[in-house]
Parts: C-alpha cells; sequence; structure tokens
C-alpha cells in the first residue's frame, strides 16, 4: 500500500498482549484514515449501548493517509470511542508531531480493548512495541509525565498522555500529546483513565511512500501556495492565531457572554483578543507537523498572581474563559488554559459549566455555599480548573459537565449544550448555518464538523446571510462531508479555508494511488456521515436529540446586529433530513445506505 502502512496494532490491556495485524484494505479505500477509517472498525467491533468506562468500550488512535507526508499541515490524527460526556461516538482530532510518528514507525493505528488491571504506557520502537508498569506516572501532571517517559525511552520520541483529569474519569478529559496539543472533546481522555494506559510513546525512523511521488509533490505544492497566498491561512492565523476571531465575532455580534444569556457582544472584547494578545504577551507563533499557517500561540505572562507560560490560549479558550465568565483578564484566561493543558481538560466544557453553575447560583438554584463562583472573578476560575481535575469539593459536580450538573438541581435548561456536549464561541442566534450544525453535529455541539461561521461571518468562499435559512441546509450538508474527508486525510482543517475538494482530492490521488474521481472522494464523507449517524441511533439518540437549548430557540437576541432573533431551527431541520436522504424521523433510509455501501 501506498500512503497507509498497511499495519494496525491490537492492543489487549486486559491481558496485556500485543498483535499486529493488517490494515483492512476494503476499510482503507471506503473510509480514507483516521476519521474515518477509526470509525469503521470502532463501529464493527463495539456494540453501540456500551458503557464508555466499561472495558468492554474500545478507543482506537488512527492517523490517515496524509499524516507525515509532504501535504499541508498534515500531522494530524484522530481518537475514536464512544464518548463519556454524552454517549455519542467521538472523534477527537489533534495535531503536533504524534501522529506522523506513529507512521513512521510503521503504524497506520492502534486498537485499545479491555482494562489493564494496573497503570501502564505503551512504549512504541518502529516495530518493536510492549506495554510497561506505569505505576510511578500515575498521579503525574501532563508536563511531568511527558518529561519522564521521554526519559525513560527516547528523548526524540513523541507522547500522548492523559493527565491527573483522564485518571480520575472527568467526563470530558483530553488525551494531550507534545505538552499543548490535544483530542480535546468528548472525554476521550476519562476512556484512557478508565483502562489504566497512562500514555502511548512512540519512535519511528521510517517514512511514508506514496505512489508517485512528482505527481503528488507537484500536487502538495499547488496546495501549500494556496494556503501562502489567502489573507486567512497566509496572514490572519499566523500573526494573531485563532484569537483574531474574538473582535470579528464580537462585531459580528455572536461573542456568546455570561452562558449565552445576555446579548452577543462583549464591551471589553479588546482586552481578550487576538491582536492584545500578539501586543502584550506573545512571544512566537508556532505550527504543527508541516504546517502552512502557524496559527499556534507560544505566550508568558512573567509576573503577578497568574504567572504562567505555554501554548495558547485559542479562540475557544479565550471565549469560554473570557465573555462567556464576562472576564476580560487575560492573564488569568491564560493561565486557566496553561492549567487545562497540564491536567488534560478541555477548556470548551469546563467553561460552559462553570458559566452555567454562575448562572444557577446567580438565580439562587445552586446555594452559594457550594463554591464561591460569581461573574468576571479570574482568581475563582483558576481556582476551579484544578478542583474540576481533582474532583476537589465542588470541583466533584463541574467534573461531571453541565447537562449533568444542571439536570441533577432539576433546571437542564441553564445548559447550552446540544446532545449535552457544551457549545462553542458562536451564538447561533446570530448565525442560523451554525445553529443547524450544532444541532446534527454526531458528537454533539461542535463547530468543526460544518464550520459554517466560514460563509456566514467570514465570507468563505462566499459572504451569505447569516440571519437567513433558505440554503443553509445544504451549504451545512456540503461543509459536513468536505470536513469528514478533511478529518480523514490526515490534514488540518484549516486549510479549507484556501482550498477544497479538487486540492485534498489530488493529494489523496497521488499519495495513495486510490484512482477515484473527486465526487467519489466527496462521498467519504456523506458515508463516514452517516455511519456515525447509525452508531448514534443504536446508541439511542433520535429526532428529538437534534436540537438546541430553549434559551436559543425561544429567547430572542437582546441587543447588537441580531437583536430579535432566535434560532430557526424548525424550518431548516426538516430540509436537511431530506438532503441527507434520511426519513421525516432523521434515520438514514435503506435507499441512501445502499447508495453509500452501507446496507
Amino acid at each position: 500500500m501506498f500512503a497507509w502502512m498497511g499495519n494496525i496494532l491490537r492492543v489487549n490491556l486486559t491481558a496485556g498482549t500485543v498483535v499486529a495485524e493488517p490494515l483492512n484494505k476494503e476499510y482503507a479505500e471506503k473510509f480514507i484514515g483516521a476519521r474515518g477509517l477509526g470509525t469503521k472498525y470502532f463501529v464493527e467491533e463495539v456494540d453501540a449501548s456500551v458503557d464508555p468506562l466499561s472495558p468492554e468500550n474500545k478507543i482506537v488512535f488512527m492517523t490517515g493517509p496524509l499524516t507525515g507526508t509532504f501535504a499541508g499541515s498534515a500531522g494530524r490524527y484522530n481518537v475514536v470511542t464512544k464518548g463519556p460526556l454524552n454517549g455519542t461516538i467521538a472523534a477527537s482530532n489533534s495535531g503536533g508531531t504524534f501522529g506522523p510518528e506513529l507512521k513512521y514507525a510503521g503504524w497506520d493505528g492502534i486498537i485499545f480493548e479491555g482494562r489493564s488491571p494496573n497503570p501502564v504506557y505503551l512504549w512504541i520502537h518502529n516495530n518493536e512495541v510492549k506495554l510497561c508498569p506505569a505505576d510511578e506516572l500515575w498521579g503525574q501532571d501532563v508536563y511531568a509525565a511527558t518529561d519522564l517517559l521521554k526519559a525513560a525511552t527516547d528523548e526524540e520520541a513523541k507522547v500522548a498522555c492523559i493527565g491527573p483529569a483522564g485518571e480520575n474519569l472527568v467526563k470530558f478529559a483530553c488525551i494531550m500529546n507534545e505538552y499543548h496539543r490535544a483530542a480535546g472533546r468528548s472525554g476521550v481522555g476519562a476512556v484512557m483513565g478508565s483502562k489504566n494506559l497512562k500514555a502511548i510513546v512512540v519512535r519511528g525512523t521510517g517514512s511514508v511512500m506514496v505512489k508517485d511521488p512528482q505527481a503528488f509533490i507537484e500536487a502538495a505544492k499547488d496546495a501549500r501556495r494556496k494556503l501562502h497566498e489567502h489573507p486567512v491561512t497566509g496572514e490572519g492565523l499566523g500573526a494573531y492565531g485563532t484569537n483574531i476571531l474574538v473582535n470579528i465575532l464580537n462585531e459580528h455580534g455572536g461573542l456568546p457572554v455570561k452562558n449565552f444569556s445576555e446579548a452577543a457582544v462583549f464591551p471589553n472584547a479588546e482586552k481578550i483578543s487576538g491582536e492584545y494578545q500578539a501586543e502584550k504577551y506573545l512571544v512566537r507563533n508556532k505550527g504543527c507537523f508541516g504546517c502552512c499557517i502557524g496559527c499556534g500561540r507560544v505566550t508568558d505572562i512573567p509576573k503577578g498572581p497568574f504567572k504562567s507560560a505555554g501554548e495558547g490560549p485559542e479562540y475557544e479558550a479565550t471565549w469560554t474563559f473570557g465573555s462567556n465568565l464576562n472576564i476580560d483578564d487575560f492573564e488569568a484566561i491564560c493561565k486557566a488554559n496553561f492549567l487545562c493543558n497540564e491536567l488534560g481538560l478541555d477548556p470548551i466544557t469546563l467553561g460552559g459549566t462553570i458559566a452555567c453553575a454562575t448562572e444557577m447560583m446567580e438565580k439562587g438554584i445552586i446555594p452559594r455555599t457550594a463554591a464561591p463562583l460569581r461573574w468576571g472573578d479570574g482568581a475563582v476560575l483558576v481556582d476551579m480548573v484544578t478542583k474540576t481535575a481533582y474532583r476537589e469539593g465542588f470541583g466533584d459536580e463541574l467534573a461531571e459537565g453541565s447537562y449533568r450538573l444542571a439536570e441533577k438541581y432539576g433546571y437542564p435548561e441553564y445548559s447550552m449544550t446540544a446532545k449535552k456536549q457544551e457549545m462553542p464561541a458562536y451564538d447561533p442566534r446570530g448565525q442560523q448555518g451554525i445553529g443547524l450544525n450544532y444541532a446534527t453535529s454526531n458528537r454533539g455541539g461542535c463547530h468543526v464538523r460544518g464550520y459554517m461561521t466560514s460563509p456566514e461571518v467570514l465570507g468563505i468562499p462566499e459572504k451569505v446571510d447569516p440571519d437567513a435559512t433558505e440554503g443553509k441546509a445544504a451549504l451545512l450538508k456540503a461543509f459536513q462531508d468536505l470536513t469528514g474527508l478533511v478529518d480523514s486525510a490526515g490534514v488540518c482543517l484549516f486549510v479549507t479555508f484556501a482550498i477544497g475538494l479538487p486540492e485534498i482530492a489530488a493529494q489523496l490521488r497521488t499519495a495513495t494511488g486510490l484512482d477515484i474521481s473527486d465526487d467519489e472522494y466527496y462521498q467519504v464523507g456523506d458515508r463516514i456521515w452517516n455511519l456515525e449517524r447509525l452508531f448514534n441511533l443504536r446508541a439511542g439518540f433520535s429526532k428529538q436529540d437534534d436540537t438546541l437549548p430553549p434559551r436559543l430557540l425561544n429567547e430572542p437576541m437582546k441587543d447588537g446586529p441580531h437583536k430579535g432573533r432566535v434560532v430557526e431551527l424548525d424550518v431548516m431541520l426538516p430540509e436537511y433530513y431530506s438532503l441527507r436522504g434520511w426519513d421525516e424521523e432523521g434515520v438514514p433510509t435503506p435507499e441512501k445506505l445502499q447508495e453509500l455501501g452501507l446496507a
């Protein structure tokens, strides 16, 4: 095989065995890699009714065929499992260099089964693979564990591990690689923790062979040139990172404030913006493997109560710890973000859960004696990050996520979630398409499965009216399906600001030798989306779960450019189902499954 390494590792943690097996070629050709290929393996092997934290759940690490190649920004891998935060199928995407290193060691992916009786880590050195004791690593944070593992194996090794949050089964724990990169959503880190699996350490010295080297290089050069020439990928993201969106979304009137309870305009947005970060605290930008963009931030807070340094914060962390909590102290936001990296926590869900709890305290639903939560308090935020990771005090309740927290007190409507996963930094009352995306996302509240902010706010590939519902279902389906292909190829989603299906397909075709049309490559995304949908349906989800919090459907935006708007989900959803080839209940029809080869 070309671009694919042709090998999978199967690790039975209960038995302590590691077995190599050939990559399923049919799976690879139909689902490509990373998100799609990992999902196919997972769905074929795991009962959808499984308890996410039981030994019967599996967790799949999978790279894409372009991962580790000359393709632009091709450093991605995916972690597929059943997510403990909400019970949907989870495919968390991460960058850095871990994915390429796994391929250089000769492996496309790893499937973990069962549960180890004691803490372990997996050490991969090319084709030498073994499980090693991790008792002394258990309890260590991400930074310390990474250093200890590199010292014990190879200083050039790449490490993906969990922190205390994963060990303590926080429902939104991350898997961190190279200290700061995260497979961040749905609680994949808690699944590793439930299996007593502390880390995967990999050192590879091989390379990735492509089918037609010259044609592939030309295709990759064409894509890279377009990335360099585009104002977003070639300039904006490199200069200001994803935090460039703070001022853009604030001016648009879509930056959520105080648990989505106020007008989506934050008066002090400038003080937490990418421009402010670059002026005051930025050391340099940074990219993942083969990155053409360099959106990562290396930030330093040199003194004061929030003295810290590391990578980030990105837009989502800045928003969730910023305007969502009415905090305009960028140094406190940075400290909270760095602690999330160190302890292994998803900041979107953590900030959303703290915001939910703060509003419920403000309304007298949760007693003030439970925790000193209040809007605008950066010191309390920083304290709650640590308490949540270790499940100390009220942190034990926060560790369950906002839906379980709000439901416990009898008011689930204060949880700003879709399918019980916290929504990101875009108020959908100011973007109808992103609202439909949240409601239909296969892993719950998520923006990166169909980034409708691109056309609705940024005007890429062309500007559409964010308040209109007409045409949004078709546009969203196109974005979701293309994203499925991009995620499976092993390249960063950000490349789609500048390139699209023709460039992605050209690189895949020349790298793998899979000589199919652009339309057939595009259909891969549709196939993945439907396979994920089928798993969720078997897991108990239904049309009733394709919805949004009542606040966003019934409470008009209070002020700003989208004053008076609610999400008109009932208008868009039937058309979306029809375009997907689903029946009125959101179930894929037999004809659709036959078309996609899923029957």
